[in-house]
């Protein structure tokens, strides 16, 4: 029996530290089902490894390379020791006693954000290390990427000086390069890259979509979010408060450029624009797995937990999203968005 006729999709990956494996989840069953040719990846910190993972094991082996390059990173992830490495708890402990896992997710953390305010990376990190860089390095050949692969990146990072965004394109896009997107300025150093200082790309973009309207051809576009948007309840403790802030703080860059796209569909739907100039502007149809639910549980101390199980449990809940999502959305794929643009982040 001959596979269904497949679509083209633009993802967009979120950074949010190993939230990054719910990403994995996503992608691998998007993958998986043979439905999907991915076009190009735009994407932030942790959604920048994913994307140069993905990038790097389609170009190798298509979408089982992929597949099999991204679960070969996750792994290598939860190996890692260093400044992100959180003990794994093992069963049968993690299900025998409920809250171990958060409770060396919590020391872990609180460790690290008493460093932080006291020191600089400078400081207390004064060899720069980064085991993610270790590991990123022993996962990807960017020449591979470069000369073979078959799917559009862009990276985003945010240049320290200017405080504007700087997206990597092409050939541009190396260990550096991803390493800059995912520099968080109270862990590590900034990553210097012809002379300007880069910093973490979800201070300005979470990642960048404009991109993906003026450089591609595919006109739909998958939003894998990994910041929850919305929370019903209102933070009362310290440690609920700091992750609100983070949580808004690394979705404000996007939700910026949705409203923007918003209200040019607007001009367009409402025919506030010529002719002439409605036919340069792109009807991008918009689509989107939200975190607000699947990840509401999780609290800033677990972005820091690279335990295997962990991990595997994110994995899990982002496949089952996407399993969802496809079936409830893919028919709509080439015909028009699943997401209300003008509803949800146009307020006029």
């Amino acid at each position: 029996m001959s596979e269904a006729p497949r679509k083209g999709l633009n993802l967009a990956l979120q950074g949010g530290g190993a939230h990054g494996a719910y990403a994995w989840g996503v992608a691998d069953r998007l993958l998986e089902s043979r439905r999907v040719t991915l076009n190009a990846i735009t994407a932030t910190s942790a959604g920048a490894m994913n994307a140069a993972v993905i990038a790097y094991g389609h170009a190798k082996g298509g979408d089982e390379g992929a597949r099999e390059a991204l679960e070969g990173f996750w792994r290598k992830v939860s190996e890692m020791k260093g400044l992100m490495g959180v003990p794994d708890v093992p069963e049968p402990w993690r299900s025998l006693v409920p809250g171990l896992a958060d409770a060396e997710q919590m020391i872990s953390f609180a460790v690290m954000e008493l460093a932080a305010l006291s020191l600089s990376p400078y400081q207390f990190n004064p060899v720069n290390y980064n085991p993610l860089r270790v590991v990123l390095e022993e996962a990807v050949d960017f020449d591979v990427i470069h000369r073979e692969g078959d799917i559009k990146l862009f990276i985003s990072a945010t240049n320290v000086r200017s405080g504007k965004v700087r997206v990597f394109r092409k050939e541009e896009v190396t260990l550096d390069a991803v390493m800059a997107s995912a520099c968080l300025p109270q862990l590590f150093q900034a990553v210097e890259i012809g002379g300007e200082a880069y910093w973490d790309g979800g201070y300005m973009g979470n990642p960048s979509l404009w991109p993906l309207f003026y450089e591609t051809d595919v006109e739909d576009l998958l939003v894998v979010h990994i910041n929850p948007i919305e929370r019903d309840e209102v933070p009362m403790t310290a440690a609920q408060i700091d992750n609100r802030i983070n949580e808004i703080t690394f979705n404000s860059a996007l939700l910026k450029e949705m409203r923007a796209v918003a209200f040019v569909q607007k001009l367009l739907r409402d025919k506030w624009v010529t002719q002439t100039h409605a036919a340069e502007l792109s009807d991008i149809k918009f689509h989107a797995i939200r975190a607000d639910k699947t990840l509401k549980d999780l609290s800033l101390a677990s972005k820091y937990d690279t335990s295997w199980g962990f991990l595997c449990d994110l994995r899990d809940r982002g496949r089952r999203a996407a399993e969802s999502w496809l079936d409830a959305n893919w028919d709509a794929v080439g015909e028009r968005g699943t997401v209300d643009l003008h509803a949800e982040f146009l307020d006029l």
